[in-house]
């Protein structure tokens, strides 16, 4: 079957419009509830790109959540944002009839505001939709809260005091998510952990395989594509169980695999330079240095 042409919406308008939704009260802002969306089903896999800022609380999903590829039972609400421009696909067995609601936020509603580039700090604006937030009940009730202020703020007569009051909620809510993420690091403990041991095994395959003398030291982009996560959300992670990001891990398994071919070799410093991936040894060795305050030379010397 030929794939599905990928569909734009540009517009708040036009998403509402898509949705079978009343016109927004805002061009450039709305907040609407699922359960007011005209209940659709998916006719064969299909791709959305949004040309606004969206923050979804879904709830009722029938079957189980997954989060990468693993599946997860502390479903209470779940919590997805998406920027400008990211994909958005739905399979042809998932149907949009489920609660909870969704803000959706033009860029343009933002300029001129500390938020037109403070949103994009947000780490979680770079994830992919599998990368979702999953909210205690206690997490979804502050949530749910601050949505209903901004709809209140949202349905009032608009005045000079309108955008700020609504800008300093939103602000509120992406702090509160940036919380949320924190604990969810943290409450997941045992299957981070599990993550982290499948990223030493890939970490650990790819250093013994003929691609590290090919192509060089992997990639962050190549081994979060290996454990079907984001970059930043990889980075986020190992981070918080390990205070090492995904680079900071890479060079770290780099500098023990040179170690020991320093004290248990008679490589040359070039040599292991090559077998490690590195062009020139002169970048090898100014990374042992950086890491290790030692030259690569006097490290081996130390041995005898």
């Amino acid at each position: 079957m030929p794939a599905e042409p990928l569909h734009r919406i540009d517009t708040i308008a036009a998403y509402h419009q898509f949705a079978g939704l009343p016109k927004p009260a805002h061009p450039l802002i709305s907040v609407v509830r699922f359960d007011d969306i005209r209940p659709r089903r998916t006719d064969g896999t299909k791709s959305f790109v949004n040309n606004f800022y969206s923050i979804a609380l879904k709830r009722n999903f029938n079957g189980r959540m997954k989060y990468g590829q693993q599946e997860y039972d502390f479903n209470e609400g779940v919590m997805v944002f998406l920027a400008p421009g990211q994909v958005l696909t739905v399979s042809a067995d998932e149907s949009h009839e489920h609660t909870g609601w969704l803000l959706m936020i033009h860029p343009d509603f933002l300029w001129h505001t500390p938020l037109a580039k403070g949103i994009r700090q947000h780490d979680y604006f770079d994830y992919s939709v599998r990368e979702a937030l999953f909210l205690s009940e206690t997490e979804e009730s502050t949530i749910v809260g601050l949505i209903q202020q901004i709809q209140r703020e949202y349905q009032a007569p608009i005045d000079k005091f309108s955008q700020n009051i609504i800008i300093a909620q939103l602000d509120v809510l992406l702090n509160y998510a940036d919380r949320f993420y924190q604990r969810q690091f943290i409450t997941r403990r045992i299957t981070n952990h599990k993550l982290l041991d499948r990223f030493e095994e890939v970490l650990e395959a790819y250093l013994v395989s003929d691609e590290l003398l090919k192509t060089g030291p992997p990639t962050v982009g190549y081994m979060a594509d290996q454990l079907n996560l984001s970059p930043t959300y990889l980075s986020s992670l190992l981070k918080t169980l390990t205070g090492l990001n995904t680079q900071q891990h890479i060079h770290e398994k780099l500098l023990d695999k040179a170690k020991e071919m320093l004290s248990t070799t008679t490589l040359s410093v070039s040599e292991i330079a090559y077998r490690l991936g590195f062009g020139h040894p002169q970048s090898f060795s100014k990374l042992f240095r950086s890491k290790t305050n030692i030259a690569p030379l006097a490290f081996r010397h130390s041995f005898n």
